[in-house]
Order: C-alpha cells, then structure tokens, then sequence
C-alpha cells in the first residue's frame, strides 16, 4: 500500500515513522557501522596503543556525548535536534551556524562512505580504474538517495536489515579468530619508532571519528515516536554494540599474528580475515564493509539532509529546501541537494577527508556541549524526562571532558586542515549575513 498524503488542503508534513529498533540502527551507523574504517590506528599508533584507546575512547569520549545528547532529546524532542537545542539556548545565530558548520561537515564526512565503498570494492577488483571507481560511487549515490525520498519508514527498516547483514562477518570473524589465537593482541606497544605522542593527528581524529555522531540522528526526533524517551534508549543500546565490534575483532585479529601491524590500512579487513580464516571469510567481510558503508551513507543522508530542511523551515535558507514530498513526507529537495554534493566529493581519499571532517565537528560539538550546560544554569526548571544525575557540576563535567578531546584533535590537525576548518566556519558567518534575513 502506498503511503497516504495529507488532508486535502493542508501542506505535506513529516512523518512520525522511526520506531525505537530503527532509531538504534540509525544510530550505529551514524556513528559507525562496524569496525570497517578502523584498521590504520593499528600502523599508526601500534597494537597495544590502538587497542587502548578503542577501549577508552568510548568511555571519555562517546558515553558524556551521548548523556548529554539524551538529556536534550528529552527535554526538546523537536525536529533538528540539536539545531533546535543551540537555538534555544543561544539564539538564532548560533543555532544557525552549528547547522551551517554541520551541513558543511557532512559533505566531507558523508562523502567518506561512497569513497570507502570502492576501495573494499577493490578487494574483488584490485586494479579497478578510475572510470569503474567513479561508476561504483554514482550508482551508491543514487540507489541509496532514491531509498531516501521514499520515506524514514523504508529507510529504517534498510538500516535494521543492513545493520544485521554487516555484523554477520564480524561475529564470524571474531569467532573463527578465537580458534586460531597464537598471542597476546596488545605486542607491540607502539608503532616501531614512534614516541607515545607520535602520529597523534591522524590517529587520534581516526579513533575519535569512529566513535562520533551521538548527536547526529538528533535531526530527526520529529520523525521518531515517543522521542523524547527513545533517543535516549537508542544511544545507550548502540553503545556498547559499537564499543564491542570495535574492540573485538581488532584484539582477536591482532591475537592470530597472521598478518604485521603495517598490513592495517583502510579496506584491508577482508585480506586481515583471509589470512586467518580463509577465502571465505575474506570475501564474506567484504561483502559486509560494502553493506556497512551503504547503511552508513543511507542513514546519514536521512540525518544529515534535514539541517538545510530545518533552517530553511525557520527562514535561514531558501524556502525551496523545506519543501516536503507530498506522498512521501519527506524534505526531497534538501534530499536530493545534499546527495548531489556528496557525490562531488565522493572521489577523494579517506585519509584526506577524516581528519577535516573530524576538525568541522569538534567545532559544531563544542557549541552543542555549551548549549547543554547553558540550559542546565539557565532553565533549571525545564521538563527533563530523562536527565545526567548530579548537579550541575556534573553537567559541567560531562561536557568539559569531550570538549577538551575535540579541541585536541582541532590542534593536532595540520596547517592544511585547521585552515579549510577556519574558511569552513567564516563561511557560516557570509551565509548567515546572506541568507538569515529572510528569517521571522
């Protein structure tokens, strides 16, 4: 049966269709989406260090995110989420440039997943040219932007079947490795000749991006039921999912000592897992890095594609984006706009773009994180289903610890990427100049 539309006469709307299972599948993937993406920590920092920071990465970093993000969904469970939050907190403004910095952020972190796509696409094909790769990245553009426009029900339902489909491998993985075990995972320490602080720029903003985006499904609480209560649900069940297929087949793999800690590059998990497992098994992991990738794009189109839906909706942007499919109940246009923006970027490295990437969130999560303790001192009366135990030190801490980790990944970035960063925010404050006086 086709979706029904609106009422005769009333304007298409969104559509509250994201059930609790979807929204944690939604979540995994905005967040990670399995352990594929994650093999240079093990060259860059070395096992023992990689091993150790994927344990406590989580802990400092994701769970205080992840708190905070749940107390403001429960206490402003509207659409665009953390737009919505800044803006309450701190005014048009502000909430305009954390959904400006964030939109531009997704278009060098959404553009990882296509580029990913054809690299593990690579195992079957190790010499695919140039041409082939651009057709791979086009063709998962459009399937999964089409997937999209027809609604966060079906998009949804793909997450969850794609979220099973793509831990699949990684229980076999981890399984068959365990039979196979050899040594102790954590030998060596640190990457040969490196100091403990050494490659701390690459590393440290690959460790963190695999672990961010707690606040990204934020965008779609207007699209969730009950959302005031299951977004919180959703975070704290993704978490140790994530937490678990990071870490072990990372020490599983490492504990085979079938392969050197320089054969861990991006895409190589299937070559990791034949060596262990066999043809097989390599060609199953494949398969699922590919599935991942797609669920990670699917869902971060649906998220992402609702910061210019929401700002153009207040007035920021051109009223065109927050056109809403009459059939659908989806803001198609932001949709399709967004898509076709990844796809331009969609043919560069993921070296070159998650280091940047990592520097544009940190930027919008400080503000975000600012907002949280704002409205915890200034609104203490504020409906608060769910809420961080503690007073508002705890609040504080919650919020200082993973704002000094993104300021630490801003300043260990590199020349090249703090200054795309510091051209990526001035541009908000042209757009904001340019575009916010249609506001109301």
């Amino acid at each position: 049966m086709s979706p029904a539309g609106p009422a005769s006469g009333e304007p298409p709307r969104l559509r509250r269709d994201l059930g609790l299972v979807s929204l944690v599948a939604i979540v995994f993937f905005s967040v990670s989406g399995g352990p594929y993406g994650i093999e240079d920590v093990v060259p860059t920092f070395g096992p023992g260090l990689a091993l150790l920071l994927l344990v406590l990465t989580p802990i400092v970093w994701s769970l205080p995110v992840s708190l905070a993000m749940a107390e403001l969904a429960s206490a402003m469970p509207d659409e665009g989420g953390y737009v919505t939050w800044v803006r309450r907190a701190f005014g048009p403004f502000w909430s305009f440039q954390v959904g400006w910095w964030s939109w531009i952020d997704s278009f060098v972190d959404v553009a990882v997943y296509p580029a990913l796509a054809a690299e593990y696409t690579q195992f079957w094909a190790p010499d695919l040219a140039p041409l082939g790769r651009a057709v791979i990245v086009t063709a998962f553009v459009v399937v999964l932007t089409g997937l999209n426009v027809l609604g966060v029900r079906p998009v949804g339902r793909a997450a969850v079947a794609l979220g099973a489909t793509a831990l699949l491998p990684v229980a076999l993985m981890v399984v068959v490795g365990v039979t196979r075990l050899t040594t102790l995972p954590g030998r060596p320490f640190l990457a040969a000749h490196e100091t403990l602080g050494g490659g701390v720029g690459l590393g440290l903003a690959v460790v963190m991006w695999n672990y961010s985006g707690w606040d990204t499904p934020s965008t779609t609480l207007g699209e969730t039921r009950a959302p005031e209560r299951a977004f919180g649900r959703a975070l704290f069940a993704a978490l140790p999912l994530i937490t678990a297929a990071y870490v072990l087949p990372v020490a599983v793999t490492l504990a085979t000592a079938t392969t050197e800690p320089g054969a861990w590059k991006t895409g190589s998990w299937p070559r990791l897992a034949q060596a262990f497992g066999g043809a097989w098994l390599g060609h199953l992991v494949a398969a699922g890095a590919v599935v991942a990738v797609a669920g990670q794009f699917l869902s971060q189109l649906l998220t992402n594609s609702r910061l210019p839906y929401v700002l153009a909706r207040d007035g920021q942007m051109p009223r065109v984006l927050s056109t809403v499919h009459p059939r659908f109940g989806t803001p198609w246009v932001a949709v399709l706009v967004s898509a076709a923006l990844y796809t331009t970027l969609g043919a560069l490295s993921f070296k070159e773009l998650v280091v940047l990437d990592m520097w544009l969130y940190s930027l919008s999560l400080i503000v975000e994180l600012a907002a949280f303790v704002w409205l915890r001192v200034s609104e203490p009366g504020l409906a608060r289903p769910w809420r961080v135990p503690g007073s508002t030190g705890s609040a504080l801490v919650v919020a200082a610890v993973p704002s000094g980790l993104s300021v630490l990944a801003m300043a260990t970035a590199g020349w090249t990427n703090t200054i795309a960063g510091l051209i990526a925010a001035a541009s908000g404050l042209l757009a904001y100049a340019m575009l916010a006086r249609r506001g109301p």
